[in-house]
């Protein structure tokens, strides 16, 4: 155990003494390591987070809400035939409402009309390019809407269609600058006026393609009395939320069976509507990872490869510096294995300080990027420990055949060599 311990604690103070006498040499040998495990840490890490991420927002959006509309968000087998989808018929509330009384594990239903590019106006401030979100009952519930000023709009206001709304954040600031109280104050959009009843947290846009920052909330029928909510330059989104524990299959196939009836659909025929969920975007997502997985593994390997053909360079110089050192240690006594693994150890200990060095810069973007982008990153314990696995490897391939032919040499022919 002791003669193990010092050829451990000898091989790292020779390799650090290596590092020392040739500088340059020594960078230019780890850089190859270092960007190698950078590369595939760096992706592996982002991927992570970008997959806790989306699943953070579909627990929060809901895996159990059905999203129905004209649009799959996926093609639904070959081409994505968008001229068959724009001809669909909208959804209605008379559908949402069905819905809602004749599937029994269904908790809500709501319906929200998305129009983007709207100009917003109060007295001399106007905000530009603003989606606005026509909606029924239950849609604060079904994205959970967190209100900063004032209140959401009401039942009462929903189901009558009063012209009240609530802004997002974004365009608060646009109208309202300087920290001006909006409440039951007006702005005037798709002509006409709307009384401010709320103002929305900032949030960000989530996973079902809602960016309330930049937004107004209004009643669904007091967008019916302004614009044809029905024709084929709008596309009213009917949301389903199941019951808790409920099965979301079973009810999917449920609501596409009322709709079909309701809409007089044919046996045999297509339907008419798609039916979405938030399960379908990570699932493509999972693909998409898996394949910039693969290339991260890709680059990151022929940067290994140019790193290990640099540590090996160096341990091949290091036994031609060394050789009168073997020959007197194999004279008096040191057996093969003994200078195997002094080589060796040397060989991993240069490549894991390079992989350590990849892993540090990774960590350093990773806060970087989650206090200063927003975007919340972090390393996990798992993607720590393939560096190091990997460094350690690469270090076994590269110092194997350099501590090989030390461990072969003769100690006389080593001696007596210049």
């Amino acid at each position: 155990m002791n003669n193990i311990t010092q050829i451990i604690g000898t091989s790292i103070v020779q390799a650090f003494q290596e590092l020392r006498a040739n500088k340059l040499r020594s960078f230019l040998s780890l850089l190859g390591i270092t960007i190698g495990i950078f590369c595939i840490i760096a992706v592996l890490t982002v991927l992570d987070s970008m997959k806790n991420n989306i699943q953070k927002e579909v627990s929060t959006l809901g895996s159990d809400v059905l999203y129905v509309g004209r649009w799959p968000w996926m093609d639904e087998g070959g081409v994505y035939k968008w001229w068959e989808y724009w001809r669909r018929p909208g959804m209605t509330p008379i559908e949402a409402k069905a819905i809602e009384t004749q599937v029994p594990d269904v908790a809500f239903t709501t319906i929200c009309l998305t129009s983007g590019r709207i100009t917003v106006k109060h007295g001399d401030m106007d905000a530009s390019s603003i989606q606005s979100y026509a909606v029924l009952r239950n849609f604060d519930r079904l994205q959970n809407i967190e209100i900063a000023k004032g209140r959401y709009l009401s039942a009462s206001e929903l189901d009558g269609g009063s012209n009240v709304v609530v802004l997002g954040d974004e365009v608060y600031q646009s109208l309202f600058p300087g920290n001006i109280n909006p409440l039951d104050k007006t702005v005037n959009f798709l002509g006409r006026k709307f009384i401010v009843v709320g103002v929305m947290k900032q949030s960000g846009q989530n996973l079902a393609g809602f960016d309330f920052d930049n937004s107004v909330i209004y009643p669904y029928y007091a967008a019916a009395s302004l614009i044809e909510v029905h024709s084929l330059n709008y596309d009213p989104m009917l949301a389903v939320k199941a019951l808790n524990g409920a099965n979301i299959d079973n009810i999917k196939y449920e609501v596409e069976g009322v709709l079909r009836r309701l809409r007089k659909v044919r046996p045999g025929q297509g339907d008419d509507f798609a039916i979405n969920q938030l399960s379908q975007v990570s699932e493509r997502l999972e693909a998409v990872f898996g394949t910039i997985d693969i290339i991260a593994w890709v680059i990151g390997g022929f940067s290994l490869i140019v790193g290990a053909f640099g540590i090996a360079n160096i341990m091949f110089v290091t036994v031609k510096e060394r050789t009168k050192v073997i020959g007197l240690k194999k004279a008096i006594g040191a057996r093969k294995a003994s200078i195997l693994w002094e080589f060796l150890l040397e060989a991993i200990v240069l490549c894991l300080l390079g992989g350590i060095i990849g892993i540090v810069i990774v960590l350093l973007l990773s806060l970087g990027l989650t206090y200063g982008a927003d975007f919340e990153v972090t390393l996990s314990v798992n993607n720590f420990f393939i560096g190091i696995f990997v460094s350690i490897f690469v270090g076994v391939l590269s110092g194997l055949i350099p501590a090989w032919s030390a461990s072969r040499m003769d100690p006389v022919v080593a001696i007596r060599t210049n």
